[in-house]
């Protein structure tokens, strides 16, 4: 047990009076704020105007939260969100009702990253009717920062200790002290999946920007627009997170004894997805490259 990493941090950053922030909060803040300079930067290097850009942090926001939560209701707990007006609620706002009928704030517990890619996804396609970008070229540009972004998501569940992996005795093992973790009371050794995950898509990130960086000084074709970009980041992110869920402690008590598990099911259509945009665009000149990344109406 002296060789395992005994975890157990504060979830909160620091309080203030009633008011405390959590690192689960912090870390999407973090993420998000890494995205936005990245996506800024890209936008920068292919000339696309000020302007046109300040828009797409809101949009992707509340894509994001709005689709993430949705996502975690609706897939992993329909019983405790959809059957009550109590439920109904919690699901929309960040409370908690108690017994008595006083809620407090409560932040939302409970955000799926396939229902955040959906909500990311809707809300790009309104960004770029209202500003008059091509589709493609936005989602290209975001899901070149999509990894940064989670893998600062995924440290935030560290720092909560929720999301971990199975039982294991290998060196590096943490040892949970959440609810969730234990064993008959018992704090057990597990594998760190959120710090798995973390790691994976920092890597993803590289190798995403690498290769537009690559083609921006070569004058490659797989430049934002393509939809190369969207297929990379879909098909390693879920690739990997269909292959990590493996190791992860259940999540939903629906989920013991399943062949593949929710977090899975919901990976293999992004993959798919995935592939194809790559295959696509590796196989054939697309001819998008030759318009100008602003429509008619830009």
């Amino acid at each position: 047990m002296l060789a395992f990493i005994d975890w157990n941090p504060s979830i909160e950053v620091f309080t203030i009076g009633s008011f405390s922030l959590r690192w689960y909060a912090l870390m999407w803040a973090v993420g998000l704020i890494c995205g936005y300079f990245v996506v800024r930067r890209l936008y920068s290097e292919q000339n696309i105007p000020q302007e046109k850009f300040d828009p797409l942090f809101l949009y992707c926001f509340f894509g994001i939260l709005i689709g993430a939560r949705l996502g975690h209701c609706i897939f992993y707990e329909p019983e405790r969100f959809l059957t009550s007006s109590r439920g109904i609620t919690e699901m929309l706002l960040p409370i908690k009702i108690m017994a008595d009928g006083s809620w407090k704030f409560h932040g939302y517990a409970g955000l799926a990253s396939h229902g955040g890619a959906i909500g990311c996804f809707l809300a790009m396609l309104l960004y770029s009717k209202r500003v008059g970008i091509k589709f493609m070229t936005v989602v290209d540009n975001v899901c070149i920062a999509t990894p940064i972004t989670a893998a600062c998501i995924r440290l935030g569940n560290l720092m909560n200790s929720e999301i971990v992996g199975r039982q294991t005795d290998v060196p590096w093992a943490f040892i949970f002290h959440s609810h969730d973790s234990l064993v008959d009371g018992i704090a057990v050794p597990r594998h760190p999946a959120q710090l798995y995950e973390a790691i994976a898509y920092i890597l993803i990130f590289i190798i995403g920007i690498s290769i537009y960086h690559a083609n921006r000084r070569k004058g490659g074709k797989l430049m934002p627009g393509t939809g190369f970009y969207f297929g990379l980041c879909l098909a390693l992110i879920f690739t990997f997170r269909f292959f990590v869920e493996f190791i992860k402690k259940e999540q939903v008590d629906f989920e013991v004894g399943m062949m593949l598990d929710m977090g899975q099911l919901l990976s293999i259509p992004f993959i798919i997805a995935g592939i194809w945009f790559m295959a696509v665009n590796l196989s054939h000149n697309d001819s998008n490259n030759n318009d100008s990344v602003l429509d008619k109406h830009g």
